[in-house]
């Protein structure tokens, strides 16, 4: 795990004047959960104080399975009392747990009239459990950061990556879905170009990889980052302090470990097309550390029959001459979209 932040002045066109980003202890955040929120709070001082980041208007994102996303429509109502309790009610739908133990937003995304002439809302509702996120904000009060507002990683990391590029080539009618690969799991979402319509964490990060090299080198997960770095799917080059044997063991060990990430996106892909008005795929857009791996969007195209691509959160903002390069900027894709107001 790690803390992350971007500062992003949103005068006009969105630019990037910071970057910070640093290690958080194992156990602190497990899947998500916040287990020990006093040992956040001083992690969250530390990381501020040393980067000389503002404590005012921060936005948090967080990513879980305890959060429900649904898009809907709701007919023939057009008082506004009525529509948060209709709203309320469909909240079940998205996250079956009692209303009093759920905190839910919504937005109306537009307005229409259905064939039979009745006013139609079309609603987008996120749910989740009180206590996941009360657990976040009495941190954050603890550290003495103002939150402007708490975010699925999910919203953010749409906002950095769902901007238009030249010569993409994507249907404009079809959906696009934002992967970004973190260590022990992944965030998945789909966009139809204007919202989040489905999102959930995906069981599976790039430390699988780290863990199938080791097997196949008879060695320790921890021992083998370098060579997963060097190594690439695209050719046969052979890492410092391999054999042409160990490399091709460890490509092959690593192809295995991707077919069983490629299952994950083709479910979660399945199950978001069973869903009423789901769109067609037009492409995959890969962000996070191991997105920067040579072949892997080639791999998962291969496996999976879409267009998959490596996306650069930086493509719809300025850069602050301050930054310089960064490495590896897709494991910052979500605090780069954190940033961004749209």
């Amino acid at each position: 795990s790690q803390l992350a932040a971007a500062r992003v002045s949103n005068n006009g066109a969105a630019e990037l004047l910071q970057l910070a980003r640093e290690p958080l202890e194992p156990g602190i955040v497990v899947g998500g959960e916040l287990r020990d929120p006093d040992a956040l709070a001083e992690a969250l001082k530390e990381f501020f104080a040393k980067h000389k980041l503002p404590k005012k208007g921060v936005r948090l994102g967080i990513a879980n399975n305890r959060i429900g996303v649904r898009t809907f429509d709701i007919a023939g109502i057009t008082d506004q009392k009525q529509l948060t309790n209709a709203i309320r009610f469909r909240a079940q739908e998205a996250l079956p747990i009692p209303i009093d133990e759920a905190v839910l937003d919504y937005q109306v995304l537009g307005e229409g009239v259905d064939d039979e002439g009745q006013p139609t809302k079309h609603i987008l509702l996120v749910v989740a459990y009180r206590e996941l996120i009360d657990r976040y904000i009495d941190a954050c009060k603890k550290a003495g950061i103002g939150l402007a507002g708490i975010d699925l990683e999910a919203f953010a990391l749409l906002r950095a990556l769902q901007a238009p590029q030249e010569g993409a080539g994507t249907d404009p009618g079809a959906a696009l879905v934002a992967v970004a690969i973190g260590h022990e799991r992944s965030t998945f979402a789909v966009s139809d170009g204007r919202v989040c319509e489905f999102t959930r964490v995906l069981e599976w990060g790039g430390s699988a990889l780290n863990v199938a090299i080791a097997r196949a080198l008879d060695a320790a997960p921890s021992e083998v980052e370098g060579a997963k770095r060097a190594l690439a799917l695209t050719d046969e080059m052979v890492p410092d302090g391999l054999t042409p044997e160990q490399a091709k063991k460890a490509r092959d060990a690593m192809r295995r470990a991707i077919q069983t990430f490629a299952r994950e996106l083709v479910s979660s892909l399945q199950y978001y097309q069973n869903q009423p008005g789901s769109l067609g795929i037009g492409e995959i857009v890969l962000t996070g550390g191991t997105a920067h791996l040579p072949g892997l969007a080639g791999e998962l195209e291969r496996l999976i029959g879409v267009r998959v691509r490596v996306g650069d959160p930086l493509a719809r903002m300025k850069v602050s001459k301050r930054i310089g390069e960064t490495e590896q900027i897709g494991s910052l894709a979500v605090a780069i979209g954190l940033g961004i107001e749209d």
